[in-house]
């Protein structure tokens, strides 16, 4: 039981399932990395909503020049370097001027901003912060719902989907908590590719698949 529970939790768990994907998405970046930026002397990412954790076996670290800033809405922590850790709103960031960055990074957190106004006016600060990005998002169509890895949770009245949550383990064999189940609830807005297009446009679309189906899509630039 223990290994099923390892292969369904979260991304950040090394044994899942989302892991193993995770990994193979940011070996797939760095090869886009490598072939734009080498030779370059200093490189500026901000990665939006993203951890530290996140970068710490990534190749990216040993590159000389390398500074990568996170910006969360709450404190995270930070050990390496070439990492630092800011606060801010994703879809408001004044703090950085016109292409602050070389490149704009963000996994898995557009779909966490509750409205589709709310997630234009990141991807609106993305473009402006950013001369490029890569910007990914779970799949709208894809059957399996990526947060609660259950078939077509996405289509759930939203009653029936807490209380599957909240009083079965149907969820990644466990028992949400209220709260938590509210939470996501109430902030997830998963995006198509239509939605993607219109969000980056003129983005190129890296599609993640799956047995044939796309599980995942990035906007991105760097190509």
């Amino acid at each position: 039981m223990s290994s099923l529970f390892n292969f369904l939790a979260s991304s950040d768990n090394p044994k899942s399932l989302g892991y193993k994907f995770r990994k193979k998405r940011l070996q797939e970046f760095e090869k886009m990395f490598f072939t734009r930026f080498s030779g370059l002397e200093k490189i500026e990412i901000l990665d939006v909503g993203g951890t530290s954790y996140f970068w710490q076996n990534s190749t990216l670290l040993s590159y000389p020049g390398l500074r990568i800033t996170l910006l969360n809405l709450y404190p995270v922590e930070t050990s390496h370097p070439a990492i630092h850790a800011v606060q801010g709103d994703a879809t408001d960031m004044r703090e950085f001027e016109e292409d602050s960055f070389d490149l704009v990074f963000s996994n898995s957190v557009i779909e966490h901003l509750y409205t589709l106004e709310q997630q234009q006016k990141m991807a609106s600060e993305i473009r402006r912060v950013g001369k490029s990005y890569f910007i990914q998002t779970p799949n709208a169509y894809f059957p399996i719902e990526a947060h609660y890895a259950l078939p077509f949770a996405q289509y759930y009245p939203k009653a029936f989907l807490h209380f599957i949550l909240t009083k079965t383990k149907l969820s990644r064999l466990k028992r949400w908590g209220a709260a938590e189940a509210n939470q996501y609830q109430d902030e997830i807005r998963l995006l198509n590719e239509k939605e993607m297009n219109l969000l980056f446009p003129g983005a190129s679309l890296l599609k993640e698949k799956v047995l044939g189906l796309t599980k995942s899509i990035t906007a991105h630039n760097l190509v």
